[in-house]
Parts: structure tokens; sequence; C-alpha cells
């Protein structure tokens, strides 16, 4: 099937969900000091951290997370949705983005608004996005993992270079305003993760709260969850026939998939572009 993809500025966004319309929205929409942004490459986490952010937000009120779908409770910055369910957002509202820093709203810049960038290993990420190229109808065929793993490297899927997402939030200059937390590191120990992320928002939760919180973000809870596991997306967009929308949760599957040499490409392609960088990854590239 041909897609034909949103072009925006320096990138691709997939069609249907990213309109002209929902950009220009996007662009002038009123951040305030009490949103709190997560932020992410595709496949790295966002789905949880729509499940975890109204949680925590809320004090552990399960009501958003068991009556309204995801992409309402804590939308898109950049999709159509977020035009359509703003009103209903509540202070302090949660939403979540793939933006790179420098695409955020003006308004964003000048307001006091949180980030919890949650990162991943992009190893994982690519075998994530590959098998989601397969179930979505809104991106194009995947081809071999081979093929798909130097557009990845090349920066021509959806959304860009891995390393320029990266890049541009781990070089914002926002203060005590942003986080950093990896995908591993939330499923080494998620309610150490989530009382990080609840302290960092000022949030004083009780213990068992915060266990709570993390039982109902578990993998399996999610992907019981119709709220939450996208069973309620028409299968024209989403085939779960294909692959599963939550397929696996883990850390490490790229080991099955990646040949000695294509990890070889992968290292020094990525090794190259985080030259002189100041930062370092929580991973091996190795």
């Amino acid at each position: 099937m041909s897609v034909l993809y949103v072009k925006y500025r320096y990138y691709l966004l997939p069609p249907v969900a990213h309109t002209k319309e929902s950009l220009e929205f996007a662009e002038n929409f009123p951040v305030e000091d009490t949103d709190v942004f997560a932020v992410t490459f595709p496949k790295s986490g966002t789905v949880w951290m729509q499940e975890i952010l109204p949680l925590i937000l809320n004090d552990g009120d399960l009501t958003p997370i068991q009556t309204i779908p995801n992409w309402d409770r804590t939308p898109w910055l950049e999709e159509t949705r977020l035009s359509l369910v703003v009103d209903q957002l509540k202070p302090p509202r949660g939403l979540v983005t793939h933006f790179h820093y420098d695409l955020m709203p003006a308004s964003f810049h000048q307001s006091k608004a949180k980030v919890i960038y949650v990162m991943r290993n992009p190893k994982d990420v690519i075998v994530s996005f590959y098998y989601f190229h397969q179930m979505a109808g809104f991106l194009e065929d995947p081809g071999t993992f081979d093929e798909f793993l130097d557009k990845f490297l090349d920066g021509k899927l959806a959304f860009g270079k891995w390393t320029d997402h990266v890049k541009s939030w781990k070089n914002a200059k926002l203060g005590d305003r942003i986080m950093f937390i990896s995908f591993e590191e939330m499923k080494e120990d998620l309610p150490a993760a989530v009382r990080r992320m609840s302290t960092f928002l000022g949030k004083n939760l009780s213990e068992e709260v915060i266990h709570k919180i993390a039982e109902h973000c578990s993998f399996d809870a999610m992907k019981n969850n119709p709220m939450s596991n996208f069973s309620l997306v028409p299968k024209v967009y989403m085939d779960s026939d294909k692959s599963q929308f939550l397929r696996k949760g883990v850390a490490g599957d790229w080991r099955k998939h990646f040949t000695s040499e294509q990890l070889s490409r992968f290292r020094s392609i990525i090794s190259k572009d985080l030259e002189g960088e100041s930062f370092t990854l929580p991973w091996s590239l190795d």
C-alpha cells in the first residue's frame, strides 16, 4: 500500500492522525505552566506514559485509564484529537509528543511546563518500529528488516532520525523543567520510576499509591485494558492480526533480530551521528 506522508518542516509524519490543521493547532497551542509533556521518539514508551502520567497527576485515581481511551486522556500535541478534546482536559494536563525540541510551540518556551523525556535502547526501538510498520495501515510497508534498518539509520522514516531527536532534547536548555528516564529503568523497577517522576512533578504520593500505579501500568494490565491496547482502533488503521500493538514490552528483543553485520553498521552510524556530543547514553551500542 502506498502511503502519502505529511511533510512538516524538516521531516515526515504519518497521515490520518497528522494534518495541516492539527500541526497549525500544535504550533499555536497555549501551553500552561502546569502542563506536563511526556516526550519520546516513537516506540520508546509513549503509550506507557499515557497510562502513568494521568495516574500520577490525579493522585492514583484510576477513572481516566478505565474510562477514556489513551489518545484522549493524554493526547498527542501534534495529532488531530487534541483540538477535539482540549476543552475536556483539566489542569494539570498531561500530553505526549514525538516532536523535536525546536518544533515545540512558542508558548512552551515561555512557560514553566515540565517534560519527562523517555528514551529506549535504539536497537529495540528499531525492532518495535519494524513490527509497528507491519500492522499500521497509515505507515509504509517496512520491507525486509535489513531494508528497514537502513531507512531508520538514514532518517528516511516518519519522525526522522532517532539521534536528531535525542540530541534536540538532551541539548535543550530547560534546567529543572526536564527529567530523563529510560524505558529500561522503567522495566527494571516501575515503582522506583513512578516515585522519581512523581517527585519531579511535585507530587508527594504515598508508597501505597505508587505501587497501585505501577500495578495498573504493568504490561499485562495495559494489554488487557481496551482503553489502552488500541483494540478500539479500526482494523484498517491497525491490524492486530499482523502484529499486536502491545507486542512484547521487553528490553533486549533486538538480539533475536540483528545479525553481527547489521549490529556493526548500526554501531558505526549511531556513533558517527553522536560524535562530539557531551551527553552519554544509558546503554552500550554493542
